[in-house]
């Protein structure tokens, strides 16, 4: 009776996850066992919802002040950028642990529709940054009359 060896199917994506935690091993035997750059995130985190007549966009951002925050509306996408200023400790300080960073941040975010540029109000509380843009009169859902023939 014949052997039969026959080549494993191509997988990449358990491929891609082998060579992750391959390079995942070698941060951390380079660079220490919190290394990761990839789970850093993305700063700051935000949550895009509608409803019928409104995009409204949601950041975090703590100890950001609202002077300190530029909004544009180009095209279809939403550009949020500013500075987040954390008070200096001191400077014989060392850290165990630092995760709280600060300076200039930029966040593009491509919006599901167009918006009215004319309609947009930004108010900040508690480090919620909130953004409400109001859909144009085009683009608005409506309710279509069948009519009988």
């Amino acid at each position: 009776m014949p052997i039969i060896f026959r080549e494993p199917e191509l997988e990449p994506f358990r491929e891609l996850e082998q060579l992750q935690r391959r390079m995942n091993r070698l941060f951390q035997n380079v660079f220490g066992q919190d290394w990761a750059p990839w789970t850093a995130g993305v700063y700051p985190l935000i949550n895009l919802s509608e409803d019928k007549d409104h995009l409204y966009l949601r950041a975090e951002l703590p100890g950001v002040k609202p002077e300190d925050l530029d909004i544009t509306i180009k095209d279809q996408s939403l550009v949020l950028r500013g500075e987040r200023k954390i008070p200096e400790e001191e400077k014989n300080a060392n850290y165990h642990r630092r995760e709280r960073e600060s300076g200039f941040f930029r966040r593009v975010v491509r919006l599901p529709s167009p918006v009215d540029p004319n309609n947009v109000e930004a108010t900040c509380k508690d480090g919620i940054l909130t953004i409400r843009l109001g859909k144009p009169e085009e683009v608005k859902p409506r309710q279509i009359q069948v009519k009988s023939a």
